[in-house]
């Protein structure tokens, strides 16, 4: 059930109707500023486009713009016939930057830790084979983890590596130790770049219930292959992310553009 409104009704500071920056604007600021001191929390209700026009003096097309502002921002979403509340903004996933999540969450403040679900040798598929290049009959390293920031899961990881490069990589316990940073103090692994296929995809009964997400509900789904600066595959994955925490993000140079 939402939490009462008293909290977020509390106080409404008052508007410069005088000034240069728009009245909705500022309605979306103080609000989002709530948001961010902890004054409001995810799943508390924001006031409504009504209760908004009347302690701010504004139209409602006015408390409208600046609801609308902090749905767009990722800072709250509405349900019909209950009303607007808080929510966490996204993260963004730059997929112009190859990172791993550990150093991604640590470098947004937040504390990454994961779970390991599955870690095996087991045989190539031919689909592994080809992306991998690999012989018919190689092994690789089956990693299958939870991936989670601040306690909360985030995404599930499935990563193979070709084991016929990494010798003694699968008695290495990875409940303790990153995959990254192995490859690169242990083997001396240079990455160079990351081929990726990103789709939006509904989550299984299974993935649902490890990100705690209702089932088939959007996931974003990253399938890369890693390559090192010598052009050779280290890792076949796929990441599923969760919707309703992620969204991809890119720039475009101007120069691709006519």
């Amino acid at each position: 059930m939402p939490k009462s409104r008293t909290r977020n009704e509390a106080t409404f500071h008052p508007l410069d109707k005088n000034g240069f920056i728009p009245l909705y604007f500022q309605i979306q600021r103080a609000l989002m500023e709530k948001i961010q001191s902890g004054e409001l929390s995810e799943g508390d209700p924001l006031a409504s486009e009504e209760e908004l026009s009347r302690h701010y003096q504004v139209s409602r097309m006015t408390a409208r713009q600046a609801l609308h502002g902090l749905k767009t921002s990722g800072y709250a979403f509405s349900e019909k016939g209950r009303g607007t509340f808080v929510t966490r903004p996204k993260l963004e996933k730059n997929i112009m930057h190859l990172q791993g999540f550990t150093e991604d969450m640590r470098q947004r403040g937040m504390k990454p830790s994961s779970k390991l679900l599955e870690q095996a040798v087991v045989a190539a598929t031919e689909e592994l084979t080809q992306r991998l290049k690999l012989n018919g009959d190689d092994k690789v390293l089956h990693l299958r983890r939870l991936r989670l920031a601040d306690g909360i899961p985030m995404a599930i990881e499935d990563s193979y590596i070709p084991l016929k490069q990494f010798p003694g990589l699968d008695r290495i316990d990875f409940a303790k130790h990153s995959l990254y940073q192995t490859l690169r103090e242990r083997y001396g692994v240079r990455v160079g770049y990351a081929d990726e296929v990103i789709e939006a995809l509904p989550a299984t009964t299974e993935e649902a219930a490890l990100l705690t997400v209702p089932r088939k509900a959007s996931v974003l789904s990253i399938t890369r292959v890693i390559m090192t600066t010598q052009e050779t595959p280290v890792e076949a994955a796929c990441s599923r992310y969760r919707g309703d925490r992620y969204r991809a993000s890119i720039r475009v140079p101007m120069t691709a553009i006519e």
